[in-house]
């Protein structure tokens, strides 16, 4: 019965989970009652558990101008076909680069963009596919929050991706993608241009001291994070954006996020052990290795796994979960860490899309107008799941993507 027991764990988890409790509790409470029945059977080592304190302190000691954008860089592509979803693409892009919060981005340019686009003939599904896809990128983009420099190439590519997809659009269905009308242009010309760069500095200011910062080497993920905070501080105080009352607003919801994340951590963490106490990593590690395809044929598992959790939980509850049980196994398979670490946060990436869970599907659905249906949403978004799993294609084929980069700025 104890091999069968990291089986029943996850399939315990799972149940709980569908059940609608709140992922922290189910990961640590499901683990607390297991390594009781662990401890009352003898089949379960104490001393995973007293290894809980100290991987809890190891994370709390580590030190890891929206509207103006959106209008000038749709007015800017304004005269093509498609024009106001690459522009949607370009701010998430930026947004992604210079805040990393999806939720944040997909909101905002629900509210900004989605009633301009649908205002101006844009078909609803490709509108609200566009703003989730692009909201996403905050996932892959440097700097994001599990990612720095092995991902920017494969981030520019799926970027490039998507405008490729609009671009199509606008040659072969091009009454889903309508150009912007002459009348609602404004200015032109060298005008617009210069308009154009004076919203774009401010944010590749920003993302340059961020990302530039950790680049060369001066300062770690989690320091240059601060270097964001204060940067964006600046920039609010310059636009005349900010009061104690948005202070406290940040505030507020960064000890939210911060805490909520921090106890998905901890159950999971608490689960992890638990699951290596009955032996569920030699389990996994057995499946893995057995599989027919060697290398490719455990990556490949690894991937499907990950792909269809992502249709019912968060990328965090993933990557605290599944990834320390998995990633050691694959890494002494002999792969890259950096090229493992950016599949995996592609593929991750696509849990935001994938319905009936994908966050960014909530999140664009709580601001839409009503005339815009829900599964206009999902539709919206298959295109872009596909695209996703192109790039994901395109990395496995080429790891060049995701190794070149960093083995240019910090050696083989």
């Amino acid at each position: 019965m104890a091999e069968y027991m990291p089986f029943i764990m996850f399939l315990c988890v799972g149940l709980v989970l569908l059940s609608g409790y709140p992922v922290a509790f189910s990961l640590g409470g499901t683990a607390l009652v297991f390594a009781l029945i662990g401890q009352v059977s003898g089949t379960l080592d104490a001393a995973f558990l007293s290894a809980l304190p100290n991987r809890l302190y190891g994370i709390m000691t580590n030190a890891t101008l929206v509207e103006r954008l959106l209008d000038t860089m749709a007015r800017l592509f304004g005269p093509l076909r498609g024009g106001l979803g690459i522009s949607v693409t370009v701010v998430g892009m930026l947004l992604a680069a210079s805040t990393g919060i999806v939720g944040a981005t997909v909101v905002t340019m629900g509210l900004l963009s989605l009633p301009t686009m649908l205002k101006r003939g844009y078909d609803p599904r490709v509108a609200t596919g566009t703003i989730c896809a692009s909201g996403t990128l905050g996932q892959i983009i440097p700097p994001s929050i599990v990612l720095v420099a092995g991902a920017l190439i494969p981030g520019l590519l799926l970027v490039g991706l998507y405008i490729f997809y609009v671009l199509g659009l606008a040659v072969w269905r091009p009454q889903q993608v309508p150009a912007l009308p002459p009348e609602d242009r404004g200015v032109s010309g060298r005008d617009l241009w210069l308009e154009a760069l004076k919203v774009l500095v401010p944010p590749l200011v920003l993302i340059i001291l961020v990302l530039g910062s950790i680049m060369a080497g001066a300062a770690t993920p989690t320091e240059a994070a601060s270097v964001g905070a204060v940067g964006a501080l600046v920039l609010a105080i310059s636009q005349r954006q900010f009061d104690l009352a948005i202070l406290r607003e940040v505030m507020r919801t960064t000890t939210e996020v911060s805490s909520m994340v921090f106890l998905i951590f901890i159950g999971a963490s608490l689960f992890s052990l638990v699951f290596r106490g009955f032996g569920g990593d030699e389990l996994v590690r057995e499946l893995l290795t057995n599989l027919p395809g060697g290398v490719f044929g455990a990556m490949l598992v690894v991937m499907l796994v990950m792909f269809l959790l992502g249709f019912i939980l968060d990328f965090i509850e993933i990557t605290f979960v599944v990834v320390p049980i998995v990633a050691p196994i694959l890494l002494t398979l002999g792969l890259d860490p950096v090229w493992l670490g950016v599949m995996i946060a592609i593929n991750l990436q696509t849990s935001f899309l994938t319905p009936p869970f994908g966050f960014a599907l909530f999140y664009l659905r709580g601001v839409a107008p009503a005339e815009v249906r829900t599964m206009d949403i999902y539709h919206g978004v298959v295109p872009f799941i596909a695209i996703q799993l192109l790039a994901l294609g395109l990395l496995a084929l080429w790891p060049g993507f995701a190794t070149w980069l960093p083995n240019q700025l910090y050696g083989n």
